[in-house]
């Protein structure tokens, strides 16, 4: 049977007429067509794995709940707390995984159905294992066993986006159409943004978890925050002369024309440590703090660059959407170059914002501007080379936050 990508799509659409909120989630979904999955299916990289003859049998509106409730499993990051709980409990097998899909599928599916997307015959839900509604997946792990209530649901399978484990059909790490890391917490970001900005138009469990998603409750946010609205508002910042507006003091010096100061917008230059000792998750994070600093200048993107240091500087080109911002590197780290890369762009940046596990050398003299430095935290410190290496501290000439 060959896939009906037509009714696919459309039930796509329909999906985001109905939950407009989750519309950035549906459309990074890349559909792969496969004969091995009973429905549909996830991984952790955005794909969705279809079934033809699951859709060809399943009517279009059940199908966009389907949309639905597979993009909810990635947005909750089903997969990797499915891997958290399997390590800290010791949960090793597929029925464990199984059980942690049934678990999954009864956080989210009070919420998917309804509202114009009808509840198929055979969905998970909490009432079926004789469970009260509104709970985590961790939550429903700790009431249930595998046993006569959960038999019916022994042919689930939403994939490894689900519970974690990977199956014979995902592509991989390497394969076509993944998403990177960066790009799921972009995706993450973009939708609990929406949430939040609207609402009224969300369940109370989509609200919750669009308050939680990139809103923890740590106080280095707010500290980082302040620093950078601090140092893009302090005095002399952005401050120029001018003589195509002549100072009020001239008149008290005849034949003299004297500049007056004008206050530009304030530019500011992200560096991004992006060598080997930074991991993925640190990067992802670094993509949520330069949208915050995009806002910080007013939503200003064009007064906003980043570079990329490992122990060479690149830059990364327009700041178009911080999600679309390619990170290059990987290797040792020197941010030194990419100080010298920032004062000698044209025009000179007022602050400087690093981003970095501080494992680097640092300029011997502090730049002529505002330096802001966010700080990986890290309990010990390696070099292969040099068993007693410790880094340097951040100078004391920059504002230093501790982030995480």
């Amino acid at each position: 049977m060959i896939l009906d990508e037509e009714k696919l799509f459309a039930a796509r659409l329909y999906a985001v007429r109905c939950r407009p909120y989750l519309a950035t989630a549906l459309f990074a979904l890349h559909p792969v067509e496969s004969r091995h999955v009973p429905t549909m299916a996830v991984d952790r990289h955005w794909r969705c794995y279809v079934s033809p003859a699951f859709v060809d049998r399943t009517p279009l509106e059940e199908l966009a709940g389907v949309w639905v409730h597979e993009a909810s499993h990635l947005l909750r990051d089903h997969h990797g707390r499915g891997d958290r709980f399997a390590e800290q409990n010791d949960l090793h097998g597929p029925g464990e995984r199984l059980r942690m899909n049934i678990a999954a599928d009864c956080e989210i599916n009070d919420d998917v159905f309804g509202d114009g997307l009808p509840r198929p015959q055979d969905a998970v839900h909490p009432r079926a294992l004789h469970l009260d509604e509104g709970q985590l997946m961790e939550d429903y792990l700790r009431q249930f066993r595998l046993g006569r209530y959960t038999a019916a649901f022994a042919w689930l399978d939403c994939g490894s986006g689900a519970d974690g484990l990977e199956r014979v059909w995902d592509l991989g790490p390497g394969g076509a159409h993944g998403l990177t890391e960066q790009e799921r917490d972009a995706v993450r970001f973009r939708v609990a943004q929406g949430i939040k900005g609207s609402p009224g138009n969300a369940p109370e469990g989509w609200r919750r978890w669009a308050e939680e998603a990139f809103q923890p409750p740590q106080q280095w946010r707010d500290l980082l925050g302040a620093a950078i609205r601090s140092a893009v508002s302090g005095p002399g910042v952005g401050e120029d002369y001018t003589y195509g507006r002549p100072s009020r003091r001239s008149a008290s010096v005849p034949g003299v024309v004297m500049p007056s100061l004008r206050r530009r917008p304030p530019r500011v230059v992200v560096i991004v440590d992006t060598s080997g000792s930074v991991s993925d998750a640190e990067l992802g994070s670094a993509i949520v703090e330069i949208t915050a600093i995009v806002r910080a200048v007013g939503g200003r993107r064009d007064l906003v660059s980043v570079l990329s240091c490992d122990a060479a500087a690149h830059v990364t080109g327009p700041l178009c959407k911080a999600e679309g911002i390619p990170l290059v590197g990987g290797g040792g780290t020197d941010l030194r170059e990419g100080f010298d890369k920032a004062l000698r762009s044209s025009p000179r940046p007022d602050v400087v914002v690093v981003l970095t596990d501080g494992q680097t050398p640092w300029p011997e003299t502090a730049p002529p501007c505002r330096t802001v430095v966010g700080l990986f935290p890290r309990n010990t410190c390696i070099n292969e080379d040099d068993p007693d290496y410790e880094p340097d501290a951040p100078p004391n000439w920059a504002r230093v936050v501790t982030i995480g």
